[in-house]
């Protein structure tokens, strides 16, 4: 089964025009060569609420994966957690943790510094990723393995 997902990236340089939105296009590519559709790419500037109502807008009714990147740091601007969990409905803290792990492996420990969350609105599936090309791209390869399962159980489906 194919699934849908959507990109938002959390940015005020790429909201301003003054910076290219290179992971949120690396991110959108690693979707679509893991097998998702991408229906939607969108562009906010850092916080709180605008997060929260761009995320709101963009799992209104809407079945699939929604990925955010950037924000999730430690920069005063670094809101897009919050903004994350103001719109979820339900943690899926797994999903945080594995992103995080997948960022620490080897010698790396860059994901010590993430405070990405994810979770559930609806029947849709909100994770947030890194703002670099290659911590989002890894965050997708993260939670690849169970992702598409995670999506049919909140789309109706039987666990087993």
């Amino acid at each position: 089964m194919t699934h849908a997902a959507k990109v938002l990236t959390v940015s005020d340089g790429v909201a301003a025009g003054v910076r290219e939105d290179r992971s949120g296009a690396a991110l959108a590519d690693r979707l679509a060569a893991g097998g998702f559709v991408v229906v939607d790419r969108r562009v906010v500037a850092d916080g709180v609420e605008a997060v929260r109502d761009a995320l709101l807008e963009l799992t209104d009714g809407f079945v699939g994966l929604v990925m955010t990147t950037g924000g999730t740091g430690f920069g005063p601007r670094d809101l897009t957690p919050e903004g994350t969990l103001a719109a979820i409905e339900r943690a899926a803290p797994g999903l945080a943790e594995a992103v995080r792990a997948h960022s620490n492996a080897g010698d790396r420990y860059f994901g010590l510094l993430s405070r990405g969350v994810a979770g559930v609105r609806g029947a849709a599936l909100i994770v947030n990723a890194p703002g670099s090309v290659g911590g989002a791209v890894e965050a997708f390869d993260a939670i690849e393995p169970v992702v598409a399962h995670a999506l049919d159980l909140l789309a109706g489906g039987h666990p087993h």
